[in-house]
């Protein structure tokens, strides 16, 4: 009986009928008119069916379920109506609305056959929903660990540029931004195909060769060729084919698309790669931060302020020595963690994963590292932990 289902119609009688006919098969539920079967929609548990009567004072049966629609469109939703009102439903069902339309008065079997149909199709809806949902993480999450294990700092790079986007986002207050999160953690994922020394002069600042700098940017297509084949993916790989694109239209790719025609997650993208690229290359972010705003018609100007914003908060920030055992994930390195020798292990700004942190206190129980790590905390003596 864990199936819910809500049967939505102003006959008081119907209602009492109903919930005795299907009591020992589902959990029943009945509002008497629209807005309160809308009501038990938004502050309810889920439910699996939804039927509704045509004709109902207010919001009448077709306005109704297309409201569930809006708000719980994996409910599967149900007409109970009169033969007079079937021109009418009829149309509704064509519209794509309703998955089945019932007509009074409707015999127990039919309406229980109908029901365990529609129970059916909202398994079948929201198994489906899992499996795309566990393939699409999967499937980035395969892609982070590619570029992790083959391009260490570029996937630094992505790390550092993910967090500053989100800080963006919230800036921006930006409520649908799922792809930008992607994006912003795939961003690196074509540089599996340019030479670590390449990638090395590129986050330096030093001088590269012509041949090398198209090496790099082709990056950008090749991580947008790579995951548009994904489902649901597709608008990443734009965000991910536009990342290098300035906002006057200079770039790649080459061609017309200028401003607020470039896909948003690629403005906000843009902007973090070169803040974050300009800081592994040396100076401040206060430096830094003057050094883009000197190259401003690269940016969107909303972008450009609001990490004007993020950057102010930032500086409230210090950097606290704990020690590995102390260290948690989502914690922000604030200094380089190097070897007793002197060889860098994770640069400064890497966010500390599950597997790092392992990775981490194993070195110090051997003597790899020293058994203190520097850490970003806010000036109330709190680790940076990021909120995932």
């Amino acid at each position: 009986m864990s199936e819910r289902i809500l049967f939505v119609d102003d006959d008081l009688n119907v209602l009492t009928a109903i919930k005795r006919q299907l009591r020992k098969l589902y959990d029943v539920s009945t509002a008497e008119n629209g807005q309160a079967g809308l009501d038990l929609i938004v502050h309810a548990e889920p439910f699996t069916v939804v039927v509704a009567d045509m004709n109902m004072p207010g919001i009448d049966g077709i306005q109704f379920l297309r409201q569930v629609k809006e708000i719980a469109p994996e409910t599967v939703r149900m007409m109970l109506t009169g033969q007079s009102d079937m021109e009418v439903a009829v149309d509704a069902v064509n519209e794509g609305s309703i998955f089945r339309f019932l007509t009074k008065p409707c015999p127990t079997d039919v309406l229980v056959n109908s029901l365990a149909a529609g129970v059916e199709q909202y398994r079948l809806i929201t198994a489906e929903k899992e499996l795309l949902e566990k393939t699409l993480s999967g499937s980035v999450k395969v892609l982070s660990d590619v570029l992790a294990l083959t391009r260490t700092k570029s996937f630094g790079h992505a790390q550092r540029v993910r967090r500053l986007v989100k800080e963006l986002i919230a800036s921006l207050k930006i409520t649908d931004f799922w792809e930008i999160d992607v994006a912003a953690m795939l961003s690196q994922i074509g540089c599996v195909t340019v030479p670590d020394e390449v990638l090395l002069k590129i986050y330096k600042g030093a001088e590269v060769t012509r041949d090398e700098r198209q090496m790099f940017l082709a990056h950008p297509a090749i991580g947008a060729e790579l995951i548009q084949s994904i489902p649901r993916l597709e608008n990443v790989a734009k965000i991910i084919e536009y990342q290098e694109k300035g906002f006057d239209g200079s770039g790649v790719p080459q061609d017309d698309v200028k401003g607020e025609k470039i896909p948003l997650g690629a403005r906000l993208l843009k902007i973090a790669l070169d803040f974050d690229q300009l800081g592994m290359s040396g100076g401040g972010q206060v430096k830094v931060l003057q050094k883009l705003m000197r190259r401003a018609s690269l940016y969107d100007p909303r972008v450009m302020e609001a990490l004007r914003t993020v950057i102010a908060e930032q500086l409230i920030y210090e950097v606290k020595s704990i020690t590995v055992d102390e260290l948690r994930p989502g914690a922000i390195l604030g200094a380089g963690v190097k070897t007793k020798e002197g060889a860098l292990l994770v640069p400064k700004g890497h966010e500390v994963t599950v597997t790092l942190l392992w990775r981490l206190r194993n070195f110090a129980k051997i003597g790899v590292i020293p058994n203190t790590v520097g850490v970003l905390v806010r000036s109330d003596g709190a680790l940076d932990a990021q909120n995932e």
